[in-house]
């Protein structure tokens, strides 16, 4: 799988709204799960293991909505974003600014229950690959370079990852074809 190629992933998660008198306006959740598998395709599974996002909280990291970088809902540098993992997952924290007309809105649609996933940005620094007997592949993500967090509609994993994961898949099993091939010649030839 090419690292360079930046991938994003999505979880389905339970996104809150907080607002007081004395507080600011908040979108909270979690942006990642640990120990879950998603599958990516038919036959194609990963997971996020716990410690992935531990050497990169510290980078300068904002929060979206849904991944387009003209819709900056918040940062970490600036204090507007808390991001911090537990034993569950990502959790994350955003700070609505009230005279952004685009964040209030999200904000409003997240309220109401109209907008209720996230998604994340990252680039893979460490994985591990388990090419199981039945015919299925499992990716454990061990260390993550994060980008961005993002508040989505439709969350979705980019094609280019998604791709790239499938012509990895697609080599494994041609590999494996091409050694069935060759065991049966020296099988027939005995």
């Amino acid at each position: 799988m090419d690292r360079e190629i930046r991938q994003t992933r999505s979880v389905m998660t339970e996104l809150k709204t907080r607002a007081a008198e004395s507080e600011d306006l908040t979108i909270e959740g979690y942006f990642s799960v640990f120990g879950q598998q998603t599958e990516l395709w038919t036959g194609a599974y990963e997971e996020i293991a716990p410690g992935a996002f531990d050497s990169t909280l510290g980078n300068d990291i904002r929060a979206l909505a849904n991944h387009d970088t003209m819709f900056v809902l918040g940062r970490n540098k600036a204090g507007t974003l808390e991001l911090r993992t537990d034993s569950h997952g990502l959790w994350g924290r955003i700070k609505i600014n009230p005279d952004d007309v685009d964040a209030m809105n999200l904000y409003a649609r997240v309220k109401r229950g109209d907008v209720d996933q996230c998604s994340f940005g990252f680039n893979i620094i460490r994985e591990e690959t388990d090419w199981r007997d039945d015919g299925t592949v499992k990716w454990t993500i061990r260390e993550i370079d994060l980008h961005e967090v993002s508040v989505v509609t439709f969350p979705q994993y980019t094609d280019t990852g998604v791709q790239a994961r499938k012509a990895e898949v697609a080599q494994h099993r041609e590999r494996q074809l091409q050694q069935r091939k060759h065991n049966l010649k020296a099988r027939l030839n005995k």
